[in-house]
């Protein structure tokens, strides 16, 4: 099993908002690799509401309550971009540190 610092931050939260966290020695394990589809995903979504945010800033005719719903739906693709940039962040790390021990 890994050591505690080498958990992976996973792209979902628990209860509570709370962050679930993947214990395993297991890079191409079902959980890692559900992980890294649902952040694969969250990418491609976070490009996708790039592109509306663009278009609906150009567009004069966009309502408030369609901006805040647009804002609503990016404020959460950034959270979730956080999660997939810290937890590749840490992973990374860990990895460089495991390869630098050889």
């Amino acid at each position: 099993m890994t050591t505690p610092n080498e958990l992976r931050l996973l792209p979902w939260s628990g209860l509570g908002d709370k962050p679930c966290y993947l214990n395993t020695d297991n890079p191409r394990g079902y959980m890692s690799r559900l992980a890294d589809n649902i952040e694969a995903a969250q990418l491609v979504m976070a490009s996708e509401l790039m592109e509306e945010a663009s278009e609906a800033l150009d567009n004069q005719d966009t309502s408030l309550d369609e901006m805040r719903c647009l804002a609503r739906e990016l404020t959460g693709a950034l959270r979730d971009l956080y999660r997939v940039a810290t937890s590749r962040g840490h992973l990374r790390a860990t990895s460089d540190s495991s390869e630098s021990a050889y």
